[in-house]
């Protein structure tokens, strides 16, 4: 029978183990993009980004979003989200190709 300070010491190892493994389950997942859409396109042909948030109080804030050239402003808050305006053609010098 195992003295009392091997076991705890043992537990401690594989819990540290365990939780090793979930964190490079995780790391991998997110690097070959599960969760987030296809990973078929590289880092540098994203479609979405966000150009700009300004936050108005603690609750709300101002987000200006691009996609595919067209960018989109809106008013992010703790209860509802609103689209104040759509289809704002985006400055062609800050798109990338």
């Amino acid at each position: 029978m195992p003295s009392e300070p091997e076991s705890y010491i043992r537990f401690v190892l594989a819990l540290i183990f365990v939780l090793a493994l979930i964190g490079f389950g995780a790391a991998m997942a997110r690097r070959f993009g599960f969760g987030y859409g296809p990973a078929l396109r590289g880092a540098g042909q994203r479609r979405l980004a966000i150009v700009e948030i300004i936050p108005i109080d603690t609750r709300r804030r101002l987000v200006l979003l691009r996609r595919d050239g067209v960018e989109h402003l809106v008013l992010l808050g703790t209860q509802a989200d609103l689209l104040v305006e759509t289809a704002i053609p985006a400055p062609v010098a800050e798109i990338k190709p």
